[in-house]
């Protein structure tokens, strides 16, 4: 049953595979949605520029009713009127094809939005293969497409239908009607056809648009093992992964002990945390912390200073206020500059006491009782998860 489930496509599609599916040239699509769009347009367009569309028809219409006797009995007279009267008729129309272009141009842009994909336009026999086509045309999507276009044919049919007998009187009218006049009244019929034809479109289309966008999101569901094997392929194999941390882990602890060597002093807790600090007063603002850990690291810490002369200081809660609030390669925080600056002071006098070989020198005085804020230092509880997690 596991692996049944497993098999199913129950799991949306990932953003890889949608951006898959575009590269390919499969976006969401409506054809209800562009022919809404383009008798919208048009509907537009005789709404605002209806005047100037009637103005000039009549005057298309007049000039090519009229013409002299001599005129009608001339071939080329007759065919050079019929294409100035074709070119006029289409300049006239221009801006209705261009709006229309655009509607048709909108409509996928509003559900997929601009996509350009050369693999849509390779050559596919499968796509003109008759077997194929019949399946497509007699399985479950064809008989959704055939309801889909009887439910549309009708009522297409039923707006014709009322918008005829409810403008009956006034077609029949139109024959008695001067020209000029009978081309706004026309013009207005049209216009109404049109606002009712959208209307009805417009219903088609968002009922449609729905439909089209779960159906094309439902093709792209995956199943749980391609949500495994694409998670897989980009973020690695996990054990792989994991090797990978482990290396860059145990390259950033050798860099990180390289730098105990050149420290000022290392700060102890005294066994569970070690932090080593290190100031320049040419390029450093405030000493920095070169280098910490807890448990094993703070012992190799500790030894390494040893090892090479680098003085350990045993300062319980300014260790720990340091091993909580630095990071490596960061400068101390504010608030322990007047503790840190004790221990440099102390370390800058131990120098000079071994430098002189301590002769008629005391050694300096180890600090006590730094002044290490209270909201800085975590307190023993800190020293308990360290011993915990050794």
């Amino acid at each position: 049953m596991a692996e049944e489930s497993d098999l199913e496509r129950t799991e949306p599609a990932s953003s890889r595979r949608l951006e898959q599916a575009r590269e390919e040239g499969r976006v969401p699509q409506s054809r209800e949605l562009s022919a809404f769009l383009v008798l919208l347009a048009g509907a537009s367009g005789f709404w605002s520029i209806g005047d100037w569309l009637t103005q000039h028809a009549t005057s298309i219409v007049r000039h090519g009713l009229s013409f002299d006797r001599a005129a009608a009995f001339d071939i080329h007279a007759m065919s050079t009127s019929f294409l100035t009267l074709s070119w006029d008729a289409l300049l006239l129309a221009a801006p209705l094809f261009v709006l229309a272009i655009a509607g048709a141009v909108a409509a996928p842009i509003m559900l997929g939005g601009l996509v350009f994909s050369p693999n849509a336009m390779t050559l596919d026999f499968t796509r003109i293969d008759p077997l194929k086509g019949f399946g497509r045309i007699f399985s479950m999507q064809g008989v959704a497409e055939l309801v889909k276009a009887l439910l549309k044919a009708a009522l297409v049919g039923g707006i014709v239908y009322w918008v005829v007998s409810h403008q009956q009187d006034a077609l029949f009218a139109l024959l008695s009607q001067p020209l000029e006049t009978g081309l706004v009244s026309f013009g207005q019929m049209l216009l109404f056809a049109f606002l009712a034809l959208v209307c009805g479109v417009a219903l088609i289309a968002a009922i449609d648009v729905p439909f089209q966008l779960w159906q094309y999101y439902s093709k792209l569901r995956m199943t749980k093992e391609e949500v495994r094997q694409e998670g897989k392929e980009q973020e690695g194999d996990p054990q792989m992964k994991a090797r990978i941390r482990s290396q860059q882990r145990e390259l950033a602890r050798k860099r990180m002990m390289s730098e105990v060597p050149k420290a000022d002093v290392v700060v102890t807790n005294p066994s569970h945390y070690a932090v080593a600090l290190k100031y320049d007063s040419k390029n450093m603002g405030a000493p920095q912390v070169v280098a910490k850990g807890m448990n094993l690291i703070a012992k190799r810490i500790r030894e390494l200073a040893a090892e090479n002369g680098v003085p350990l200081l045993e300062a319980p809660p300014l260790a720990r206020a340091l091993y909580r609030h630095s990071d490596i390669g960061d400068q101390i925080p504010a608030e322990l500059y007047t503790a840190v600056a004790e221990v440099m002071a102390y370390v800058y006098q131990l120098n000079q006491f071994i430098s002189g070989g301590g002769r008629g020198v005391m050694p300096p005085q180890v600090p006590k009782d730094l002044p290490v804020p209270a909201d800085m230092d975590p307190g023993p509880a800190i020293d308990t998860e360290a011993a915990a997690a050794a």
